[in-house]
């Protein structure tokens, strides 16, 4: 089997174990998906989800978060961790989306790693979830299983997800990441994974390695 082979097999039945997985982040709109996504950095998606019910009602779209103050924005956010960091991000990214891009979220990734606080795995999870348009999200639990399952060796996020866009078809992309996380979280765990619930272990290299010591 090539490496390739290998690759879309285990992902098959992984889907077939995680026929749920989705984005856990709560929106409406491509706009409420880049804020949460901003705000989900070293933070659960659970607790996003609590603190953006509020933020929006608030500043539901980018007009009226740009007219929002540093001091407000903080307040509703502030749980999030980092919170003046990302205060100052989402007035930033809605002054640009409004005067760069008409008050509308951009489709390309370019342009949305130009926004402020965005970076590729940001602008990943808008465009496949958001837009329906092919986006590889690699976050922490997809670098680590990247490398547990020999897709990559590279600790780098923009490598992984140049060798993971290779490995994989563009139309799994964006299902690849959620299946991926929801395998990362409730099995193949750091630093140890549950290898003995693993539904793919005939599959993985990691497991091959340690029976063949």
């Amino acid at each position: 089997m090539t490496k390739v082979e290998q690759a879309r097999c285990l992902l098959r039945r992984l889907e077939q174990a995680y026929p749920e997985a989705h984005c856990a982040l709560e929106y409406d709109n491509p706009w409420q998906l880049l804020v949460a996504t901003i705000l989900s950095a070293q933070c659960t998606d659970k607790r996003v989800n609590i603190v953006t019910r509020e933020l929006f009602r608030h500043f539901p779209d980018p007009a009226a978060m740009a007219a929002a103050s540093q001091e407000q924005v903080e307040a509703l956010i502030r749980t999030t961790g980092f919170f003046r960091n990302k205060a100052k991000n989402l007035l930033r990214c809605a002054e640009q989306v409004l005067s760069q891009h008409q008050g509308q979220v951009p489709r390309r990734l370019e342009e949305l790693v130009n926004l402020a606080g965005v970076g590729r795995k940001t602008a990943n999870v808008v465009l496949g979830n958001a837009y329906n348009i092919p986006g590889m999200v690699v976050d922490t639990h997809v670098k680590r299983l990247a490398n547990r399952f020999a897709w990559t060796r590279s600790q780098d996020p923009v490598k992984i997800e140049q060798e993971l866009s290779l490995l994989l078809k563009p139309e799994d992309w964006t299902q690849a990441g959620h299946i991926l996380i929801a395998h990362g979280r409730a099995c193949c765990k750091a630093p140890i994974p549950i290898c003995s619930s693993c539904p793919v272990t005939d599959l993985c290299p990691r497991v091959g390695v340690q029976r063949s010591r």
